[in-house]
């Protein structure tokens, strides 16, 4: 384990790490390799750690939250919101290769099975795919790391893969090149603040919930209504952490940073207390150490609330197949992201009435800070042969598709 020399020996600001061709190999030597599960954090699906995962990401549909509405509805139950997982591991999080170099979250693509209900139990197998070295305005030589993971429940039945990816670069370089260091805090108007705080009230009104969306009633070029989260603050931050199950303190803490110390340091502007290298996510001293221009989000939130624009339109009788996020441009404290949609694609496949949808996220500046989003959405049809054997005879459609 170590002893408290060894701590005693911990570095007071995180380590600045190298890119180097040795550590490249290093990396990619790893393809292939299983990695441990990164917590787990919570494992259990339950009506209180649905819930408050909905309230980590603003999730405002009774379909994931109201027991009562459950109960009463198609599933006689409440279900999980699509990403739920990662209230058991951020995939494609930072935590192998490339020692003291900081990685930022980039992207999830999921595919999706089968809805969590109260009761079952989730687990995790990762593994190392791929290693890629980019060129970056913001930090020069750059590595992406990509895992992916299978979510299973307790009957060992696939609920999701997923396809998971972050960035690597030297904290030094990014600091040094100072990519973002203009950027001035956003002063909104009244008026602004008031269009996020409408939106927000009134986003339950746009939930489609039990009035169906039928795949015949839906055109191409229709736009989502958008859903908005901000301005960014530490409650959103922090209540993230909170729906994910996570927090390590005092031992627990301690012997975490003994056991990986290049992801810890001693940070002076708590007496010495140790902190996570991701640590920029709640102070500004620290992201400006990584040349981020001040306290950012975090990446897997970000993409759960593209999940919740698709859900809400969805309505209950919808499935989501699949949800891919890119993110582009970090989003900072006082930052509001609009999260936009269009349907782009209805079709069959294989009997299936499937919707392809576009999304994407803007900041108040107009930027995009989430790119190349996709979703695909099972809808139901109003044809009474879709979802039916060819020779005619009927399938439990829900079965055919969830297991």
């Amino acid at each position: 384990m170590g002893s408290t020399d060894e701590t005693a020996k911990m570095r007071d600001a995180p380590t600045q790490g190298k890119i180097t061709d040795e550590a490249i190999a290093a990396a990619k030597a790893m393809v292939g390799m299983r990695l441990r599960p990164e917590g787990p954090y919570l494992q259990d699906v339950s009506v209180d750690t649905i819930r408050n995962f909905c309230n980590g990401v603003g999730d405002l549909n009774p379909l994931y939250r109201d027991a009562e509405y459950g109960r009463n509805g198609r599933y006689a139950s409440v279900i999980a919101p699509p990403m739920f997982p990662m209230a058991y591991g951020w995939l494609g999080r930072t935590r192998w290769g490339l020692p003291g170099v900081h990685g930022f979250y980039a992207g999830n693509d999921w595919e999706l099975f089968r809805n969590l209900r109260p009761g079952d139990r989730i687990s995790a197998e990762e593994r190392v795919v791929a290693v890629d070295e980019r060129r970056s305005e913001f930090s020069g030589r750059l590595v992406i790391q990509y895992v992916e993971a299978h979510f299973v429940n307790q009957h060992d039945h696939l609920v999701a893969r997923v396809l998971g990816w972050c960035t690597r670069h030297e904290r030094q370089a990014a600091r040094d090149k100072g990519k973002y260091k203009d950027i001035a805090k956003h002063e909104y108007s009244a008026d602004e603040l008031n269009a996020i705080d409408k939106a927000v009230i009134e986003e339950d009104k746009n939930i489609c919930g039990r009035n169906i969306r039928y795949w015949e009633d839906v055109q191409e070029g229709q736009d989502l209504t958008p859903i908005v989260r901000g301005p960014l603050s530490m409650m959103d931050t922090m209540g993230f952490l909170v729906g994910c199950g996570r927090g390590h303190t005092h031992g627990v803490l301690l012997k975490g940073a003994m056991r990986h110390p290049g992801h810890f340091f001693r940070n002076p502007e708590a007496g010495g207390g140790v902190e996570y290298t991701g640590i920029g996510h709640h102070r500004e001293s620290v992201a400006k150490e990584v040349g981020v221009p001040g306290v950012y989000d975090y990446g897997p939130q970000r993409s759960a609330w593209v999940a919740t624009l698709v859900t809400n339109w969805m309505g209950d009788a919808g499935f989501l197949k699949r949800i891919k996020t890119e993110l582009r441009r970090f989003n900072t404290m006082g930052d509001s992201t609009w999260c936009k949609g269009k349907v782009v694609r209805k079709y069959k496949q294989d009997g299936y009435p499937l919707v392809d949808i576009d999304v994407w996220a803007e900041n108040q500046r107009g930027e995009k800070t989430v790119t190349n989003g996709a979703a695909t959405v099972m809808l139901p049809s109003k044809d009474i042969k879709t979802g039916m054997f060819r020779d005619g005879s009927a399938i439990d459609l829900g079965h055919a598709i969830y297991g």
